[in-house]
């Protein structure tokens, strides 16, 4: 059953307090779980498919647990309160997804060492705070290859939220994999500095097609870039979930977000108590990265080509950071057939080379 929650004020979390709220659950009750979402859970992309996987525990394990989630909780203090009020609520396990939550996690956690938390895109742990991650360079390797041969104008577009690693390792993924099927490709960049904001995700697409941009790809979170793809005569790419009621066209395939047997996984370990720290990072192979339908606005052999490079990353056989790569200011970065390593990745601050934008500091 589906419980929506909303903030309460810090004063009413100290008040929660001070009555003694149980912050755990007794033995032979329902294993609590809690979410806290970026946008709201009818995004359409991100937090839709976040809640999607709060979706399938609940179908998973039935009346063994008990799910609730809070929407459009702000990055920074909001986001403490919020994890906060579930932790005191009696949320045994809590999922907090998004980039931005992660030092609101870490204060929590430290607060709540009883609580166990789960942290999406972050990278910092405690022995009560987990991490999990997915590939999404790799989708966008596929993407990538499907713009560079779709684009007429040889000017495709990217949507940035933030400019941390995770974007930028889909920014230059993207570009290479365009630029290995099309030489004369160039790419713009324009960032939105929010995950979810339709009117800001609008104006940046609006801006990308005035310069010219026939296809656009995006790290947000709303189908306001392919509403005004759709406008334009433009193609573009669901993002996190499939975004289906833009088939077949402007949407021509999606990078989907499958966090559903993740969430099954960690709410069974804490079910069976063996539930432990720890950092994954999974992508197509683990069936955490999914491609969406290649529609038939996709010629049959550009449609080829971008599942066989998807079946290649999934066997392991490609690695989309393959060199010889140099970054953007013409220093080598990797040889030929030299790989990036993760750590390479996930501290990713420079694009490669070819991109002609700066990345804001």
């Amino acid at each position: 059953m589906q419980r929506r929650t909303f903030l309460i004020t810090s004063a009413a979390v100290s008040a929660l307090s001070l009555a003694g709220l149980p912050a755990l659950a007794q033995d032979g009750e329902k294993l609590k779980v809690g979410f806290i979402y970026v946008g709201p859970v009818g995004d359409g992309g991100w937090s839709y498919q976040h809640d999607q996987g709060r979706k399938a525990i609940e179908a998973e394990y039935g009346d063994r647990i008990e799910t609730t989630f809070i929407e459009s909780v702000p990055e920074g203090a909001d986001a403490e309160r919020a994890l906060t009020q579930l932790a005191l609520a009696g949320n045994k396990l809590i999922f907090a997804t998004s980039f931005g939550f992660m030092d609101a996690v870490m204060a929590t956690a430290a607060k709540f060492p009883d609580v166990k938390f789960e942290h999406a895109t972050g990278y910092k742990r405690a022995d009560n705070v987990s991490t999990y991650d997915a590939r999404f360079y790799e989708g966008r390797a596929v993407m990538g290859t499907i713009a560079g041969r779709m684009t007429k104008s040889n000017k495709i577009g990217y949507i940035g939220s933030f400019p941390i690693p995770e974007v930028i390792q889909g920014i230059n993924s993207s570009f290479i994999h365009a630029k290995k099927v099309n030489p004369d490709v160039e790419m713009k960049v324009v960032w939105a500095y929010s995950w979810f904001d339709p009117a800001k995700e609008a104006d940046a697409a609006a801006a990308l097609i005035a310069e010219g941009v026939d296809v656009i790809l995006q790290h947000t979170d709303s189908t306001a870039p392919l509403a005004k793809a759709q406008e334009a005569g433009a193609i573009g790419f669901g993002q996190a979930s499939d975004m289906a009621a833009f088939k077949p066209t402007p949407r021509v395939s999606s990078i989907i977000d499958n966090w559903a047997p993740y969430y099954i996984k960690r709410v069974g370990a804490v079910l069976d108590g063996t539930w432990e720290s720890q950092g994954v990072w999974l992508g197509i192979g683990d069936g955490e990265v999914e491609i969406g339908e290649i529609t038939d606005a996709v010629p049959a052999e550009v449609k080829a080509e971008a599942e066989a490079l998807k079946d290649k990353i999934a066997k392991g056989e490609y690695h989309p950071f393959t060199g010889p790569l140099k970054k953007q200011d013409g220093s080598d970065w990797l040889a030929e057939g030299q790989t990036a390593t993760d750590e390479e990745l996930s501290q990713m601050n420079f694009y490669v080379e070819g991109i002609t934008a700066e990345i804001p500091k």
